[in-house]
């Protein structure tokens, strides 16, 4: 726990747990590893700030549709937007709760102290693929965002024939980057945030130019939320100041 917190995040948390009238809740979010770094510098400062407590599942945004679709159920949502959306339609979310939180750009990374490439135009990034020797993003048939994205990228780019025996993929739910620090592929693409929150890597840059694309981050109450007082608590704390630093300082993009 952290023993300051700023006085805008602690009004918003006293104020709103006060309001729940409940006491303190324990509040199970299922999250994306998108926003995983950055979840994990703010979940202290919300705990102490509110006096609830948060307990963490982490994966996929697809994972954690599925796992939702299956039948388990969550008091807070945070995934990309396309997913709570999903989840809205299927009456997974209390309806009105969704919120955007951030959004990051698909990055790409080598190990530190590794010959940066040229990543700057669409052109130079395909030369940088088609010469190094591995590269490694999130396993398409996992259904991360960014890895769904590259993998029909490649084809898009006309080289998927030449790159497939070149990828190799995280475990599901897992980062690129740590491929990157094992000595295993040259360069690593996932979403920006991730790739930073990787020890022993350097991001070079996002996908060039017409290449990008930008994945949205949203929060939404679960339809099971024990505590929906203590769980909107939550969403508005991740819209406060504070939270948007955290966000930005982890690469991403607050509204």
């Amino acid at each position: 726990m952290i023993k300051h917190v700023s006085g805008v995040a602690a009004a918003v948390g006293l104020l709103l747990a006060h309001a729940s009238g409940a006491g303190a809740a324990e509040l199970k979010v299922y999250s994306t590893i998108g926003v995983q770094a950055a979840l994990e510098e703010l979940a202290p400062k919300f705990e102490q700030a509110s006096g609830h407590k948060l307990a963490f599942t982490w994966g996929t945004a697809a994972m954690m549709v599925k796992r939702v679709q299956a039948g388990e159920s969550a008091d807070v949502l945070v995934l990309t937007r396309q997913a709570v959306d999903s989840l809205a339609k299927d009456g997974k979310t209390v309806p009105g709760s969704t919120a955007t939180i951030a959004s990051s750009g698909i990055g790409i990374a080598v190990r530190k102290g590794a010959p940066k490439p040229d990543v700057s135009t669409p052109e130079a990034f395909k030369r940088a693929l088609l010469a190094a020797k591995a590269i490694s993003y999130s396993n398409p048939a996992a259904g991360g965002a960014s890895g769904v994205y590259f993998g029909k990228l490649l084809e898009r780019m006309g080289i998927a024939d030449q790159m497939k025996p070149k990828a190799k993929f995280p475990p599901a739910g897992g980062n690129a980057a740590h491929l990157l620090t094992a000595g295993e592929v040259d360069l690593a693409i996932q979403q920006k945030p991730e790739l930073m929150s990787a020890a022993g890597v350097e991001v070079i840059g996002v996908l060039p130019g017409d290449l990008n694309h930008t994945t949205v981050y949203a929060a939404g109450l679960g339809t099971g939320a024990k505590d929906k007082a203590a769980a909107e608590a939550f969403t508005k704390f991740l819209r406060t100041p504070q939270a948007a630093a955290a966000f930005r300082a982890r690469g991403l993009d607050p509204p």
